[in-house]
């Protein structure tokens, strides 16, 4: 989490952005209602740098570009910033100076995930299964898109809240049943020894899943992109994407767990990405749920605890302006203090 600020913010308005490997989303966002407009998408392949695709955003929408925040794929530890999965890179501070920018902002994409939870609304969410939630209590976010983004949320004594970044989609992946090790077997092969839970639970993993229970049935299939195999699932046309899916949803369930006991996040764990929403329509009559509680001698904390799928458009770009907006309030007391 890298930041540059100066100023607190005088008109209540920010720009923000949420940057992938493809896409780089920006909007305007007002501080105190968190409504957005003048949403813009302009694809990262066509600009050299960050620098030049703001510019565009500025000029384009009209818009100033004083207080600036983004969150991005990739880590977000320092002033030197290497995107993933894109060439981009920039300094925090250089991209600060050369736009000449009061506020600057970069935040890992599933630390602002994790910022955008005290930002929904009961509508933005979707309960799967039971639980109880304690709004202070640690909560974790994961999210199944290019990749497996994972995060957390704590409360701090003075009500603020603060994100944990983490790299938590890199861990292995855990066959619990016959099936899931032949899956492993397959994609074990494939990947030179190592599995991580990003090989089954992304856009990709769904498509290596594809894959593998076509082989554990010996039934070969050509490669689908994950778009292809969840219509094919929702539709009930294909009974290998149909248990692909279900597959998927088993080994989220085990994961989401894991998950909520390593923290104890009685506040909830939170499902966002772009996959799942998608195939929301197949999670509830799923695996996923009793395998989250499948904990054994804790299964009853597990089963105490909510999950929930984040429905909500632009949610990253939202947690990314509470981080901001919670950032120049610290710097408007001391500034008071003073």
């Amino acid at each position: 989490m890298v930041s540059s600020e100066h100023t607190p913010i005088i008109d209540g308005f920010a720009v923000v952005a949420d940057i992938g490997g493809t896409n780089a989303r920006f909007g305007r966002i007002n501080l105190e209602t968190f409504e957005l407009d003048r949403i813009q998408v302009f694809p990262c392949a066509d600009y050299l740098n960050l620098t030049d695709a703001m510019i565009a955003y500025r000029e384009q929408q009209d818009v100033p570009l004083e207080h600036v925040a983004i969150a991005i794929a990739c880590p977000a530890e320092s002033d030197s910033i290497q995107m993933t999965n894109h060439h981009w890179q920039f300094s925090v501070q250089g991209t600060k100076r050369a736009l000449g920018l009061k506020s600057f902002i970069v935040l890992n994409d599933f630390a602002a995930a994790a910022m955008s939870l005290v930002t929904l609304d009961k509508k933005e969410q979707k309960k799967i299964g039971g639980g109880h939630k304690h709004d202070d209590a640690p909560k974790a976010v994961l999210g199944a898109g290019t990749g497996l983004g994972v995060g957390h949320l704590i409360t701090l004594p003075n009500g603020d809240v603060m994100p944990l970044p983490g790299e938590g989609g890199h861990a292995d992946w855990a066959p619990l049943n016959e099936k899931e090790w032949a899956v492993y077997e397959f994609l074990s092969h494939r990947f030179e020894g190592r599995v991580s839970a990003e090989r089954v639970l992304s856009g990709p993993g769904l498509e290596n899943l594809y894959q593998a229970i076509a082989a554990y049935h010996d039934r070969p299939v050509p490669p689908l992109r994950a778009k292809t195999i969840g219509a094919r699932a929702l539709s009930g046309c294909d009974a290998i994407a149909v248990e692909a899916v279900e597959q998927f949803f088993a080994s989220l369930g085990s994961f989401a767990g894991n998950l909520a006991l390593t923290l104890n996040t009685r506040g909830g764990v939170y499902i966002g990405g772009g996959v799942v929403p998608k195939l929301l329509p197949m999670m509830a009559n799923s695996e996923f749920r009793a395998r989250f509680e499948q904990k054994g001698r804790f299964c009853n904390l597990a089963e105490s605890i909510p999950c929930y799928v984040i429905t909500a458009e632009h949610a990253g770009m939202r947690g990314v302006a509470q981080y901001l907006k919670q950032r120049l309030q610290h710097r408007a007391q001391r500034k008071q203090t003073a």
